[in-house]
């Protein structure tokens, strides 16, 4: 291996903390949803299928999806709050939550160029990265090429930043989605399960960064 692409949200940066618990905790008491899981399966799994539609001429970015999700919240769940404080409690998640404990290992010992591909804007990675004292060679955002993940066009952009062959990188990510994508590019992929909750997947699965370590 001549690099590594990683995934950001769910792989790097922990889904949790307190903004993002703010935000599920107001969603829930002022809309119809009986409790936070099904708000947060709700949510991702809209937020999938918005990322899918906004493709090139149909691009929007991530702010605004959040955006059109609450207005919609609004719409069928009876949501009632300020929106925008709301939108502002996610953006803080992208930029301020809780990395996993084993990402400052792996990028302290991996000795491989690392770069993120994110969903996400670069800007809110880079504070985080910089609020952690870490550093990457570069980040992708769906933002440079008007496409989310899994569409190939982050995944080709990687590969052109990089200067690598598709057989030279190895992903590590938590999403078989994004695996699937990689692949569709010819890059391989790890995928993290670190609650072991995935069902049989074709693609390798590894526990933990450390894990991780021994494919690269």
């Amino acid at each position: 291996m001549k690099a590594v692409f990683l995934d950001y949200t769910g792989t790097i940066l922990q889904i949790g903390g307190p903004d993002m618990e703010e935000m599920i905790g107001r969603v829930v008491k002022n809309s119809s949803f009986s409790d936070p899981k099904e708000a947060v399966k709700w949510w991702f799994s809209n937020l999938g299928r918005l990322e899918e539609e906004a493709y090139r001429e149909t691009y929007v970015n991530e702010e605004e999806l959040c955006l059109s999700l609450l207005e919609r919240l609004s719409r069928e769940k009876g949501l009632k709050d300020d929106l925008r404080q709301i939108q502002q409690l996610n953006i803080n998640f992208w930029m301020y939550g809780t990395l996993f404990s084993d990402v400052r290992p792996f990028f302290e010992q991996c000795g491989l160029p690392l770069y993120i591909l994110t969903n996400n804007s670069s800007e809110y990675v880079r504070i985080c990265l910089r609020r952690n004292g870490l550093h990457v060679n570069d980040i992708i955002s769906a933002d440079d090429v008007k496409a989310y993940k899994p569409h190939a066009e982050i995944f080709n952009k990687a590969l052109e930043v990089s200067g690598c062959a598709p057989e030279d990188v190895m992903q590590i990510t938590d999403s078989v989605s994004d695996a699937e994508g990689a692949a569709a590019c010819g890059i391989a992929s790890l995928v993290l399960d670190r609650k072991h909750e995935l069902s049989e997947t074709k693609f390798r699965t590894v526990g933990n960064l450390k894990e991780a370590m021994r494919w690269l």
